[in-house]
């Protein structure tokens, strides 16, 4: 395997990455507001799960070398640090993981399962992340309720395309709420409100709800 690089956060390494994913999304928001500090271009969204699987890796890898990262910073913020992973498992629930490792590396972390597996790893208990890289330049927001995640930091429109097509499948946000979302409320139907606001956010200014 590669050089992975440091994987394990200590305290000052959780607090570090925590400000480092501060200036790029709003911590304290939730879909459908915006989450996104910066300006990035278009969004793309696929399944909340995919993203915490090892064959994603690559996908993450390709976004971070587009804006030189060497590593790549996960930050779970819900459940939140004091109450579930450093209380029940000894460990903070960040991860800093070099772009030369490879996805059995990234699956080491957080599909690692702390204090002999009474507390389930990062890829089981997360429910809200986020991921970005020292520049600042991409993101990827995650939520498993809605089941999605969003992503942002394509440098143009042809390298967001080749890398939905290499790595997909990804959707627009009017593709979002017609095949993910649905399944997550009441009566398989995205409300008014939720899907409207959630347009505002993600979508071209000229979107519609299908």
């Amino acid at each position: 395997m590669a050089d992975a690089g440091p994987i394990t956060v200590d305290r000052d390494g959780y607090f570090n990455i925590r400000s480092r994913s501060k200036d790029v999304f709003d911590l304290d928001a939730r879909l459908p507001n915006q989450v996104f500090k910066k300006d990035m271009g278009g969004s793309l969204f696929c399944e909340f799960d995919a993203v915490l699987a090892p064959y994603f890796w690559p996908a993450l890898c390709a976004m971070a070398r587009w804006h030189g990262d060497k590593h790549i910073e996960l930050l779970t913020l819900e459940p939140d640090c004091e109450t579930f992973l450093l209380l029940e498992g000894g460990m903070y629930p960040a991860m800093s993981l070099s772009v030369e490792a490879d996805e059995d590396e990234y699956w080491a972390v957080i599909g690692h399962e702390p204090n002999g597996g009474k507390v389930g790893s990062l890829s089981l208990s997360s429910n809200v992340i986020t991921i970005t890289g020292p520049s600042g330049k991409w993101g990827c927001w995650g939520e498993r309720d809605p089941e999605v995640a969003i992503f942002r930091g394509f440098p143009n429109e042809t390298v967001r395309n080749e890398w939905r097509t290499e790595f997909g499948p990804f959707l627009e946000v009017a593709g979002a709420l017609e095949s993910y979302l649905p399944f997550t409320f009441a009566g398989w139907t995205v409300p008014d409100d939720y899907a409207a606001t959630l347009t505002a956010n993600y979508g071209p200014s000229n979107s519609k709800r299908p």
